[in-house]
């Protein structure tokens, strides 16, 4: 069975300021990378020990270069770096079994939960999936039901399973902090975290191959509705194919074709970082 990773950083038990998942931190994001590879490395484990037989990582933070190659374990091919078509879900096809979501966050728009965001926080004030509210696990929940592979495991604070569930039926949840706002947390222990995903990621591919964890679930035609912070935004959006402006602020992305509209999606995040002055 092939394990497909997307892994980010502000879910990851110990992270809570924005200085750790940047470069620009020195020696505290230097630790936070240390954080998210021991996360990475028990999910990876734990999937091989379930019954995975080939794991392919995607490093889907900030510039996607997190971590080092070297030490990642079981042999786990890595994808890295910023300038990929499918983002946050390179690598994700038809020949995957199942999805991890590992160090995973919750949205802008939701309750409080740790370094929120959706994507880029400078442009996205919120997302609807078939009117259902999400984050990034719900965006990218899209491509998984393109291909008909289930979400089996997720990894981050309550939020981010709240938001994830609904697309992870009989998937796997490891809780790695209780966010008290967007920058505090109590944070499991680091070992207590990685031991508790190692032993989900192995139940986890237990479940898929038990045929237990269903498909995301996402009914055709799907739309995604995106807020945006300014109408400059919305206008600038609707320069891609199949992007709508439904009101001042919101765009819109409809179609049978889930994987289409994650990829109209992907161009709406990186034209719309101009007019956001990035």
């Amino acid at each position: 069975m092939k394990t497909w990773i997307s892994f980010d950083m502000e879910g990851v038990a110990g992270i809570v300021d924005w200085d750790q998942c940047r470069p620009s931190g020195g020696a505290r994001y230097e630790l936070g990378c240390q954080l998210m590879l021991a996360e990475v490395n028990a999910a990876i484990e734990g999937a091989l020990a379930g019954g995975a037989t080939e794991v392919l990582l995607n490093d889907s933070h900030g510039t996607m270069a997190n971590l080092d190659p070297r030490a990642v374990a079981g042999g786990a091919r890595y994808i890295g770096g910023r300038h990929k078509p499918r983002y946050m879900v390179q690598g994700l096809d038809e020949t995957v079994d199942a999805v991890f979501l590992v160090g995973y966050h919750g949205s802008i728009s939701g309750a409080p939960s740790s370094l929120s965001h959706t994507y880029n926080p400078e442009v996205y004030a919120g997302a609807r999936v078939n009117g259902t509210p999400v984050g990034e696990s719900g965006i990218n929940a899209l491509v998984a039901e393109h291909h008909g592979v289930p979400i089996a495991f997720v990894s981050g604070d309550a939020v981010t399973w709240a938001e994830t569930e609904p697309f992870a039926q009989g998937a796997v949840n490891v809780q790695t902090k209780t966010s008290i706002t967007r920058f505090a947390a109590d944070n499991l222990h680091p070992t207590e975290s990685c031991r508790l995903i190692r032993e989900g990621a192995e139940e986890a591919m237990r479940r898929v191959a038990a045929g237990s964890v269903a498909t995301p679930g996402i009914t055709r035609p799907a739309t995604l509705e995106l807020d945006v912070q300014t109408g400059d935004m919305a206008e600038v959006a609707t320069w891609v194919r199949g992007v709508e402006r439904v009101s001042e602020r919101t765009i819109s992305i409809s179609g049978d074709d889930l994987l289409e509209v994650f990829t109209s999606f992907v161009a709406t995040n990186y034209i719309t970082r101009q007019a956001g002055g990035r």
